[in-house]
């Protein structure tokens, strides 16, 4: 699905390819987070991403009402897991409606792992 934006001048499409990468890649530029990362539900096996697949680590959902992202992350062991994932909610906010002007809705984080 695409996110569309109408204006006086016209009609702006941003794909959804394009919101997984903004969404992943701010998530990654946050402190305490080591990688995305992929959930096989085969066999509940956690595939840890790097930048070429982080993607993988994302799915979005375009509703009339805006933009739900879910994040699927490793952390650093030590760090506090909620604040970092109050960092991430804000960043991913924030680079989404800045670089798109969609709107989002809500951000949800599963931490899948954690690295010693």
């Amino acid at each position: 699905m695409e996110y569309k934006i109408s204006n006086d001048l016209g009609l702006i499409t941003i794909s959804e390819d394009v919101l997984l990468k903004v969404a992943g890649y701010a998530a990654l530029e946050c402190y305490g987070i080591v990688a995305m990362s992929s959930k096989r539900a085969k066999d509940g096996f956690v595939e840890w991403l790097g930048k070429e697949n982080l993607t993988k680590g994302v799915q979005v959902n375009i509703t009339e009402a805006g933009i739900d992202i879910d994040l699927f992350i490793i952390v650093e062991y030590g760090i506090s897991i909620v604040e970092v994932c109050n960092i991430i909610k804000s960043q991913v906010c924030y680079k989404i409606e800045n670089m798109t002007g969609a709107k989002v809705r809500r951000v949800n984080i599963s931490v899948e792992g954690i690295r010693v």
